[in-house]
């Protein structure tokens, strides 16, 4: 899965998201409203702008392009977009409108209320003469373009008329994220992706089950000539019906969900982007489906990172072991922890020989898994194993510990480690947890006065009696013959 050299035109209503999180602690005597109390505030790429962030977060290149003003959050938008080298910039300057600004204010991960900063103004003429020239401008360097329409102005009939009609001519497809009821706007379309209520209300028809979601898109499908409906659908998956009849489904992905901010975004970057790496719509499906599990369990407007979709697609593949062993090098793993301490998640970290898994082994990492929202467990190479337990160990080698580590629940990254101790590990990470057997104390446990130091716990989990390898091993041992 190679991204690197596609380019994608993103055209639409790009915004700023501004995060503003903060703890509740009593009721306003003013008026019956919550007192949030103000810790922190993010900022980030919002509408076509999260798109743009999502393309090049996966390793691809994005064409931005939409309105901009000359104000606060224009300035903060021209900044967040230098800062990220896989997004060209192509943006309109308008004198006519604010940049678009939705400020959400949080307390302890949940939304308390939303401000939008934005203009009801008609794209006007002018507006409408720049776009197209831009868009006309930026096209031939796309392989895909998408329309990311959130109902703000940019994306004008003619716009989006002008744009398909010029990729028709070039053979790019077009994706479209859809805000008008009426899809005949986006008509020669390649793909539009509505989740289920915009469906419904297109279609005029009822979306429960996956039959009526057929319906629904074969009939938009017909009124906007499109060459396929992705039916997004929240917690019953993904649906596309294709212009032949054909149609396939996937489940979602079963994880704990924290915010749905921007998972459109995503599921339309990541289609585009697998499509026109070459991979069918099915396939693309596949894909933006493991992208949007990954995202929806961050915290606010997010982007997914190819060693995350890498090790969602991993974790679903339930069709036969992995050819190469599921580890993650050292950079891989820091830059998942990175994205997941962005996102204010818990992160463990447990380690072991694991080499004949046993029922211990399992509750150990469940454990673990319980005391953080994303475990890391590190394991001994073959040799740092035959230094701690002796030449004949280990009965399994790295690549096949690893691959039946990697097929548990509970974890969520791999790394291995060829000290006689994870203690360089640990250093470069520096979990919030940090999980060890109980029959360790916490004068023993490697690592424990760094992670205490930084704020972490250290957490000493039950064992299961009678549970070892070695045990496992002598017990294996054939029984000593009698004597003649």
């Amino acid at each position: 899965m190679q991204f690197s050299g596609v380019t994608i035109l993103c055209i639409g209503d790009v915004m700023l998201d501004r995060f503003v999180y903060g703890d509740v602690e009593r009721i306003s005597p003013e008026a019956p409203v919550p007192v949030l109390r103000l810790q922190e505030t993010r900022t980030m790429l919002g509408g076509a702008g999260n798109v743009a962030a999502n393309i090049a977060s996966l390793g691809g290149q994005a064409i931005l392009l939409g309105l901009i003003a000359d104000d606060d959050s224009g300035a903060l938008l021209t900044r967040h977009i230098g800062t990220l080298p896989g997004i060209l910039p192509a943006m309109v300057p308008t004198a006519q409108r604010p940049t678009i600004c939705k400020t959400r204010f949080l307390a302890r991960r949940q939304q308390v209320v939303r401000a939008d900063e934005e203009s009801a103004l008609p794209l006007q003429a002018t507006e409408q003469a720049d776009l197209i020239a831009a868009i006309s401008q930026n096209l031939p360097r796309a392989q895909a373009i998408i329309l990311s329409d959130y109902g703000k102005a940019a994306l004008s009939d003619a716009v989006i008329a002008h744009t398909i009609e010029a990729a028709r001519l070039r053979n790019l497809p077009v994706f479209v994220d859809p805000k008008s009821i009426d899809f005949r706007r986006y008509r020669g379309a390649t793909c539009i992706t509505p989740n289920a209520r915009e469906l419904a209300e297109a279609s005029r028809l009822p979306t429960r089950d996956e039959a009526e979601v057929i319906r629904a898109a074969r009939q938009v499908m017909a009124e906007a000539d499109a060459a396929a409906i992705l039916a997004t659908r929240s917690e019953k998956g993904m649906t596309l019906v294709e212009r032949d009849g054909a149609h396939h489904s996937v489940p979602a992905r079963a994880r704990e969900v924290f915010d749905v901010s921007g998972a459109g975004d995503t599921v339309i970057a990541t289609l585009a982007l697998a499509h026109a790496a070459g991979l069918g719509l099915v396939q693309a499906m596949r894909i933006s489906n493991a992208a949007a599990g990954v995202v929806v369990s961050k915290i606010g407007t997010a982007t997914v990172q190819p060693a995350e979709l890498l090790h969602e697609l991993d974790a679903g593949d339930a069709v036969a072991p992995r050819e190469v062993p599921p580890l993650r090098t050292l950079d891989e793993a820091l830059s998942l922890v990175a994205h997941w301490k962005d996102q204010g998640l818990t992160v463990g970290f447990t380690n072991g020989c694991f080499d004949i898994l046993h029922p211990g082994h399992i509750a150990l990492l469940a454990a673990a898994r319980r005391a953080c929202d994303k475990l890391i467990v590190a394991l001994n190479t073959d040799a740092s194993v035959a230094r701690l337990k002796g030449p004949s160990r280990p009965v399994n080698r790295l690549d096949a510990r690893a691959i039946v580590l990697g097929a548990i629940k509970y974890v969520d990254c791999l790394v291995a480690f060829d000290e006689d101790t994870p203690l360089a590990l640990i250093q470069a990470i520096l979990p919030d947890r940090l999980i060890k057997g109980a029959d360790y104390s916490l004068d023993r446990v490697v690592g424990a006065d760094l992670v205490i130091a930084h704020g972490g716990k250290v957490i000493l989990a039950d064992l299961v009696p009678d549970q070892s390898t070695t045990g496992i091993i002598a017990r294996m041992a054939p029984a000593p013959q009698p004597v003649a």
